[in-house]
Parts: C-alpha cells; sequence; structure tokens
C-alpha cells in the first residue's frame, strides 16, 4: 500500500545510526561564583549561583545572552536543523477548531488557519457566516501576546477578556460590547490566577495580589489574594474587597456564579491542593457569606444548583471523589447526602442539558457516563476508542453540547453531542497529516522499585522492529495532582515517521488513581516518582524498545524537577535530558511567586530538619556532583513568573560545572514568553525543532538525509 508519506520516502529514515560530524561546542560562559552561603539546622549549604535569581540584573542578562549565543552556534550547525524546521510548519499548517459554545445569540469557537501566532475567536448567527470577534494577533506585532481568559454576562452583550503579554501570569482585563465590539470602561491591570465572574450586567468579579514593587516583578513573592468587585464605569482603584487581603490572608482566592447567578461561590486555599469553601446567596440583599468547609483537607466546590439545592463535588472522606447535595441553608458537610458516590475510578463531573456528565478515569484513559439531577445513570457514553474526552459542559436549557476526543495517534476531533439521545456527530476533525492506521498507541504496566504497579502508553510504527536502537522520548510530570491522559502532539509526528518511539509513564503525584495517588508523591515520598520514572526507562531498555544510547527523557515544570532529579541520580542511564522550566532549587523554590503555594507536594526546608535534609538530597541543583551527564538541553523562559527562570540558571551553571563526559551542557532561554501557554506558532515550532535536532544528533540518528 502507498504511504501518504511516500514524498519523503527519500529522506526519512529508521532509527539507525549514521557517522556524523562532531559538532564543536563553544566554550561555555566562565559563570561567576559568589560565596553565598545559608545555614538550614546546622547544615551549611553554599550557593554560589544565587545572583541569577536577579534575572532583571546586567550580569544575569548578559550571561542569558552569552548562553544562547553557545546554544545557538551549537544547534546552527546541525545539518538537518532546517529540513525538521520545514517538516514542522508542513505538519502545523492545517486548521484547528476549538468547540463551539453559546453565549447569547451567538455561537463562539476559535480557529486558527495553520500557522497564524494565535487562535482567532469567531461567531456566527445560527446558520450565518461566521465573523471574526476576537483576533489576539492584532494585540501584538510579534504574537507574544495572548488571549488569557473570556466570559460572557449571561445574556451574552458583555465580554470580559484577560491578556497576557508575553507568556506572564500577570494580565489586563478589557470589557467590550458584543453588538458593536466597542470598548466599555478602563482596562483592568495587574490580573493575577483569576477569571472573571460577571453579576449581571452592572459588573464582575476578579482576584490579584499587590505586584511587588521591589526587586524584580517577575521573582516578587505573591502571598495574599483579594477577591474583588469592579462596577462598570468606575475606576479599578474604586473596586471593592470581597474577599481575602490582609483580614482573611490566603494565597489562592477564586469565584464563580452560579448559572442563575443566585449564589457566589468562593474557593480560598494556601497551597495548590484542598481548599475551603464559601457561599453567599446574592438573591438576598446583603447577605452574608457562609463558610461551607473550614479546612483544607480536601478539594471541594459547587458544580450547579437547582433553586436552594447545591451539587457539590468533592474528595472529602471519598479519594476518587464523588458529587453531594445539600441544602444551601445548612451546606455544612454533615448535612451533605452522596448523589454520586465515590467508586473505583477518578471523577470529575461536569453539567450541562439539565444532566450530569461523569468523566472518570480508568487507567488514565476517559469513561464518561451521563446522569440526571437525581443522580440515576442514563447511559455510557460510547467514545470513538480509548483516549481522552473533553468537554461535556454546557448552559442548562441547551439540547446539546460538544467535547473533543483525543489520544496518542487520534488527532483532536470534536464531537455535537445530542443530550437527549446521546449520539454524537464529527463537528470538526483535525486535518494534520497523519494516518493513525499506521501508528500503535498500546498501555503496558511495569513494577516500580517498591512493587507499586505504574501504567505506561507507548506509541510507535506498526511493526516497527524493536531493535534496541529505537531513538525514544520518555515523558511523565508525576505531581500536583495533575494527570496526564492520552494526547495528540503535532511535533511528535516527526519522532514516530522517523521510527521513534514516544513513551509516557503516569507516576505518583499524579491525580491518575486519586488523592491516595497523589499523595504517594508528596513531601517525604517524593522519591517515589523519580523511582517510578526510573522504573519506566529500564522497562522500555529491558523489553528492547530502546537502549541506554537512544534514550531521552522530557518533563516540564513539576516534570522538570522530575528530569533533573532522575538525571542527577541516574545519569548513566539516558543519552539525551529535556529538563524544562523546572523546580530546580527545591531550597529556595517557595521564596518567589506563588512558590510557596507548593509545600503541599513539596514540603519546605524551613519545616523541619527531616525535611530539609529529604529535599537536599534530591534538589536537583545541589544533587548535582562531577560525573557524565546525558547531553542537556534546559529550556526556560524570561517571562515566566511561575516557575521563575533561575531555578534554570542556576541549574545549568552548575551542570556545566561538573559535567565531566563530553555531551553538550545547553540552556535555551525564549525570550517574549512565559511558563508556556500563549506562545506564539512560531515560538512553539522553533522550540520544537531545537528540541528534536539535538535529540537525534546526540543519539547519532539522522531523520533526513539529502535535505
Amino acid at each position: 500500500m502507498k504511504s501518504r508519506y511516500a514524498s519523503l520516502a527519500a529522506v526519512l529514515l529508521a532509527s539507525q545510526a549514521y557517522a556524523q560530524a562532531p559538532i564543536k561546542t563553544l566554550p561555555y560562559p566562565q559563570t561567576k561564583k559568589v560565596d553565598t552561603v545559608t545555614t538550614y539546622f546546622g547544615t551549611k549549604v553554599a550557593d554560589p549561583y544565587r545572583w541569577l535569581e536577579n534575572d532583571q540584573a546586567a550580569d544575569t542578562k548578559g550571561w542569558v545572552q552569552e548562553q544562547n549565543k553557545v546554544t545557538q552556534n551549537y544547534l546552527g550547525q546541525i545539518p538537518y536543523r532546517d529540513a525538521i524546521r520545514k517538516r514542522l510548519e508542513t505538519l502545523w499548517n492545517y486548521e484547528k477548531f476549538g468547540a463551539p459554545y453559546k453565549e447569547g445569540k451567538y455561537t463562539y469557537f476559535t480557529k486558527n488557519t495553520g500557522l497564524q501566532s494565535q487562535s482567532v475567536l469567531y461567531r456566527q448567527q445560527g446558520n450565518g457566516a461566521p465573523e471574526v470577534f476576537l483576533d489576539p494577533n492584532a494585540f501584538s506585532k510579534d504574537g507574544t501576546t495572548s488571549l488569557a481568559g473570556l466570559s460572557f454576562t449571561k445574556d451574552g452583550s458583555l465580554a470580559a477578556y484577560s491578556i497576557s503579554e508575553g507568556g506572564s501570569d500577570w494580565r489586563k482585563v478589557i470589557v467590550m460590547k458584543a453588538s458593536d465590539k466597542s470598548i466599555v470602561g478602563d482596562t483592568l491591570k495587574d490580573v493575577k490566577f483569576s477569571g472573571t465572574a460577571w453579576k449581571g450586567n452592572d459588573g464582575f468579579y476578579y482576584s490579584s495580589y499587590d505586584k511587588p514593587t521591589s526587586g524584580s516583578q517577575l521573582a516578587g513573592k505573591t502571598q495574599i489574594h483579594r477577591l474583588m468587585y469592579h462596577k462598570l464605569g468606575t475606576p479599578q482603584s474604586a473596586d471593592q474587597l470581597v474577599f481575602g487581603g490582609e483580614k482573611t490572608p490566603r494565597r489562592y482566592v477564586g469565584a464563580y456564579l452560579t448559572e442563575d447567578e443566585r449564589f457566589l461561590v468562593i474557593s480560598a486555599r494556601n497551597t495548590t491542593t484542598g481548599n475551603e469553601l464559601y457561599i453567599q446567596d446574592l438573591s438576598k440583599p446583603n447577605s452574608a457569606i457562609v463558610q461551607v468547609v473550614d479546612n483544607e483537607k480536601s478539594n471541594v466546590g459547587v458544580l450547579d444548583n437547582v433553586g436552594s439545592k447545591l451539587y457539590i463535588e468533592t474528595n472529602l472522606n471519598a479519594p476518587n471523589n464523588r458529587v453531594v447535595t445539600v441544602d444551601a441553608a445548612n451546606p455544612k458537610p454533615a448535612n451533605w447526602k452522596d448523589l454520586i458516590p465515590e467508586g473505583k475510578n477518578v471523577l470529575n463531573a461536569s453539567t450541562g442539558g439539565g444532566k450530569i456528565f461523569a468523566n472518570y478515569l480508568k487507567d488514565a484513559t476517559s469513561l464518561i457516563e451521563q446522569y440526571d439531577m437525581n443522580g440515576k445513570k442514563e447511559r455510557s457514553i460510547t467514545l470513538p476508542s480509548v483516549g481522552t474526552a473533553g468537554g461535556f459542559s454546557t448552559k442548562k436549557d441547551e439540547k446539546e453540547t460538544y467535547y473533543t476526543f483525543t489520544s496518542y495517534i487520534y488527532p483532536p476531533t470534536i464531537f455535537k453531542y445530542d443530550i437527549a439521545t446521546g449520539k454524537s456527530t464529527v463537528w470538526k476533525k483535525a486535518g494534520v497529516q497523519f494516518d493513525p492506521t499506521k501508528f500503535e498507541s498500546k498501555q503496558v504496566f511495569y513494577t516500580s522499585k517498591d512493587g507499586t504497579r505504574v501504567p505506561m502508553i507507548i506509541t510507535h510504527k506498526k511493526g516497527l522492529a524493536l531493535t534496541g536502537k529505537n531513538p525514544t522520548l520518555l515523558y511523565a510530570y508525576g505531581g500536583f495532582n495533575s494527570s496526564v491522559t492520552p494526547s495528540f502532539s503535532t511535533s511528535n509526528i516527526v519522532l514516530l515517521e522517523n521510527g521513534g518511539i514516544y513513551a509516557v509513564a503516569n507516576l505518583r503525584g499524579g491525580g491518575e488513581y486519586g488523592e491516595k495517588w497523589h499523595n504517594a508523591g508528596t513531601k517525604l515520598q517524593k522519591q517515589n516518582v523519580f523511582d517510578d520514572f526510573i522504573a519506566a526507562g529500564e522497562y522500555l531498555v529491558k523489553n528492547n524498545y530502546t537502549s541506554k544510547d537512544y534514550l531521552a527523557i522530557a518533563g516540564g515544570s513539576n516534570g522538570g524537577l522530575l528530569v533533573g532529579a532522575v538525571m542527577a541520580q541516574r545519569p548513566d542511564m539516558f543519552k539525551v535530558a529535556f529538563p524544562a522550566v523546572g523546580v530546580m532549587d527545591m531550597l529556595r523554590y517557595n521564596q518567589f511567586t506563588a512558590g510557596a503555594g507548593w509545600a503541599y507536594d513539596y514540603g519546605t526546608a524551613q519545616d523541619s530538619k527531616e525535611m530539609f535534609e529529604y529535599l537536599y538530597k534530591y534538589s536537583p541543583y545541589h544533587a548535582l556532583k562531577p560525573a557524565s551527564y546525558p547531553a542537556t538541553m534546559v529550556t526556560t523562559a524570561d517571562h515566566d513568573d511561575r516557575v521563575v527562570p533561575a531555578h534554570s540558571f542556576k541549574f545549568a551553571s552548575k551542570l556545566q560545572e561538573t559535567q565531566k563526559g563530553d555531551a553538550p551542557v545547553l540552556i535555551r532561554v525564549e525570550t517574549k514568553a512565559g511558563h508556556g501557554a500563549g506562545r506564539s506558532t512560531a515560538q512553539v515550532i522553533s522550540e520544537q525543532t531545537d528540541k528534536w535536532s539535538f535529540m537525534f544528533q546526540n543519539m547519532g540518528v539522522t531523520p533526513y538525509q539529502n535535505n
């Protein structure tokens, strides 16, 4: 059978090693060392690269420029780098859609024609022609300002949208009339970790911190969140404090309204796991804010309401989550009644069309069930195959909803779902150049160091010969109760069509098996996460998928920490490492931005001597010792104000210092970018080009020959 990739037959090669001209790495910058020492419980810890934490200082900026010069010089010598870039640009150049939703008399959806920097928001009325409603590509000349949030009034007449400049978590909020797209009132500034929740057409709730006034505005700590109410037509300085602030200091405060706008729901927390819950009955003038849950020992939120009856999703006394009901007049947990009890699979619920949709995780893949509002199961929803389904959320009076289905070999497809009949029909199918029938994706289970059974999904060409020399990328996250579920990656086509293997392990610390699975990878159990990842690599080698010389590891944010810790512990296991925007200094992570909120997962060096010693042992920056490390490309961005770039700066400096082998140690610092969200298409393609080029080069694999 003729392959749709036949035109590339002359240039696409399987995973064979070829003799390549060695690349000469420029000398690394002579990173200065400053005698800086901190004492923890009697132990003196040297931190010679702490000066790099001042990311706005001239010497830090100079260091970044010199490091990027070394990195780009190295990457520029890879002969097939341009071929990879061209292939990625071709692959990326197809229409991409976001699932539609209704606001007022319009249906809204996003669309990217292919290589646009940012997706454009369109709307249409009935079967009329779509029109552009909001084009983020007009926000900035270079495409680095993105649409970061959008909410409409209940009648759809007003919209509040937030923008992120250069990928920063700090936002600006702009209000516009939907009818003529004219701007209403002033732009709100310095909004962070916030949505916008409309109260009628008069104004909305939002959250923010005081912006740091001294030092770096990127790295400054953000400790006290404030829930504010902004009345249209008034200056931001007149906004009313609703919750939080100095009287009730919480690190994260968020709010939303029930669809009927009767109840304001407030979530307050100090860490990323667990929250207090409050409600305010807005149907009663001057009603008090009522506390529903008075501690942060569980995750809890209001799904919906029918009159005074609240529908609540929680993992309180239910590690895999459950849905309960309670009367708003007496909302304490003692009065909760199970509607959808906890099951063996982790539950994530949503509502729409007067129904409850239970999206269960079964071994990290989706299983969807539909219930009525009395908790009676109506049907299991048939999905195209094993993968990830997301959506199933709409207004109460809607007759249909939309969901997106994807997997590692199933490009994202948007389905329209008839709520009454349970019938799904394709609304938009991805037009990417990829034939799923030529690839396979299978789930395996392997055993970690302590005997724990861990799932992993492995994807490659059908019929691929497992020679032990297949270039393989192993990815994982393992933290913050976040689940890594199957999703399609256009970038990964470059690996798969060249005989490569993509493997994703679902480590402890994530949410794939509920709160117990999460807690098993936190604080003094964090080593379990690293052991799970190491065991995944060992499984791939033992079963001849790959070998040490053809195995790369990758992860971002908490996953960057994972890669940094594992390569420090087992530098012998991997050929290439990609720690991205990682948390690398585990003794000081809580000193920057909202880092203190990560303490539920990590603990802090100030907690106790035991916690300090545990963190100090695995902290990637501190754990590096002279050794032969894998070829490493650290990636970060100059506007990352979540995991500040200093983590990566310090880690890269220490790694260059301790590298005793010949493998390169590079750091790639993206400009006008943040933690990851909102990057332009050009930025994404550029980074992916460099990733594959670096990986293939250091494995001795030539993916595109004669190009």
